[in-house]
């Protein structure tokens, strides 16, 4: 990934993407934004993706269907999906756990820990593209 890779936000909420945004904002990392599953499957498989912080509970594709079809696919499997969500569950937690998913956070989301959390992936993932 590129030191350019974008972060894509997902959620049926547009109050919830501004959230996300401005909490994002410091690290001065660009964004894109997708309302619903099947924007945030075309926005990935477009590329230069680095993160991915997937609402679970959308109208239509949820955000566990994105998760399971995005990290079947050789093209996007390698992108990190935190899973952003209202109703954490230990059986939410289980199935992000079998899924492969990198992180869950549940809302509100405390601004920090999602900049920490983007952040690092954000570079983890340009380390591993030096290296690769």
């Amino acid at each position: 990934m590129a030191e350019s890779a974008k972060v894509l936000l997902v959620d049926d909420r547009e109050s919830n993407l501004r959230v996300l945004e401005a909490a994002l904002a410091p690290l001065d990392v660009p964004v894109v934004t997708a309302g619903n599953g099947d924007d945030a499957m075309k926005l990935a498989l477009r590329g230069g993706i680095g993160v991915i912080l997937l609402d679970v509970r959308m109208p239509g594709i949820s955000g566990l269907e994105v998760a399971d079809y995005l990290l079947r696919l050789d093209q996007t499997r390698d992108i990190p999906i935190i899973l952003v969500t209202g109703i954490g569950t230990s059986a939410l937690a289980q199935t992000a756990i079998d899924l492969g998913i990198a992180d869950l956070l549940v809302k509100p989301v405390d601004p920090w820990v999602l900049r920490v959390k983007v952040s690092y992936l954000l570079k983890a993932g340009h380390r591993a593209a030096e290296v690769g």
